[in-house]
C-alpha cells in the first residue's frame, strides 16, 4: 500500500469516528476545520460534522468548512500536481 493512502485513510477513519462534544461544535473554526479536511485530500466531511453537531444541539458553519475545504483542496491539488515542489 502506498503510504499516502494509509494517512488519507486513517486521517479519514479518525474523523469519521471521533465524536464532537457541544462544546467543540460551538467553538471550532470551521474554516480551518474545512482547510484540513481539504488539504489531505479528504472528501468533504460536513455532513459527518453536521450529524455529530446536530446530536450535541449545535450546528456548523457551513459556508465557513466549505471555504476552508475549497481552499485546502485546491493546495492539495496544486501540490499533488507539482511533486511538492515550488
Amino acid at each position: 500500500m502506498k503510504p499516502s493512502f494509509v494517512v488519507a485513510f486513517s486521517a479519514l477513519t479518525l474523523t469519521a469516528c471521533a465524536g464532537l462534544s457541544a462544546s467543540e461544535c460551538r467553538t471550532a473554526n470551521w474554516y480551518d476545520v474545512g482547510y484540513r479536511d481539504g488539504i489531505f485530500g479528504m472528501q468533504r466531511q460536513d455532513d459527518v460534522y453536521s450529524g455529530q453537531c446536530r446530536a450535541q444541539g449545535g450546528q456548523i458553519d457551513l459556508s465557513r468548512y466549505a471555504q476552508g475545504w475549497q481552499e485546502g483542496k485546491y493546495e492539495f491539488d496544486r501540490r499533488t500536481v507539482h511533486g511538492g515542489t515550488e
